[in-house]
């Protein structure tokens, strides 16, 4: 079976992020960009189940700048086979993003979808159901096991109120959760190795799919700054603090 993979191009989770000083966008400028963490979880899977023998090819997708190929090695070092990039250098939408993704589907046609569930940049959790939607393929999201039993997959999925585990027909789109598996870091002679793994480059017009903006970016302001505490001699002080100050009682 072949396995399809999205990844993303993020600031390292790691780094402090700076909002530009007219409050238009997040500063990228000379910052460390690393592959999204739920991807980085998506990859690992495929390529367990490639291990396992379960999955012949793993194929990554990412769609960004010439940049985001350094994402793509980097999970070609984690084990997968091949990686296609998407060149543009506008940020997507999740709409498009997800018109981008049933294109690639269309022509590679996989036999499962993995997907991290959410990006750590935008934080919408919904490409991939939107991918579900217009691939007309079932989905199972926030997936924590997900287990390949012949002509279907078993996803377990964590809900408000536990665990819930749904079968799917493959082809199928799983999209990932923190407890799923615990992603490998890669190992220099597969670095080496990614380098020289296939990478195809499309462009938007290849696929036919037109890049439109549904929604507009009006600010981006930092959070704002907690004010430090401050340490009471007394109960009593601690009410009347609480009373006339935080006004909560």
């Amino acid at each position: 079976m072949k396995v399809l993979v999205t990844v993303k191009r993020v600031i390292d989770y790691n780094v402090k992020v700076r909002v530009k000083s007219d409050n238009t966008d997040v500063d990228l400028a000379n910052v460390k960009m690393a592959l999204n963490p739920f991807c980085e979880i998506a990859v690992e899977e495929a390529v367990r189940l490639k291990e396992a023998g379960t999955a012949s090819e793993v194929v990554v997708v990412s769609i960004g700048p010439k940049a985001c190929q350094e994402q793509i090695r980097t999970a070609l070092a984690l084990g997968a086979d091949r990686g296609i990039q998407i060149d543009t250098d506008a940020m997507p939408e999740s709409l498009t993003v997800a018109k981008l993704l049933a294109k690639v589907v269309d022509e590679e046609k996989p036999d499962l979808v993995i997907m991290g569930k959410q990006a750590i940049d935008s934080d919408n959790n919904q490409t991939g159901q939107m991918l579900a939607a217009l691939a007309e393929m079932p989905q199972g999201t926030f997936a924590s096991e997900v287990k390949v039993d012949g002509d279907k997959v078993n996803v377990t999925r964590e809900v408000d109120g536990g665990l819930q585990t749904v079968s799917l027909n493959l082809p199928a789109i799983v999209t990932t959760d923190l407890r799923l598996n615990e992603p490998r870091y890669a190992s220099l002679p597969n670095i080496m190795k990614a380098k020289r793994k296939p990478l195809d480059v499309k462009t938007p017009a290849d696929l036919g799919v037109e890049l439109k903006e549904h929604t507009k970016l009006l600010k981006v302001t930092p959070p704002a700054e907690r004010q430090a505490g401050i340490k009471v001699s007394s109960v009593d002080e601690l009410v009347e603090k609480l009373k006339n100050e935080a006004k909560v009682i």
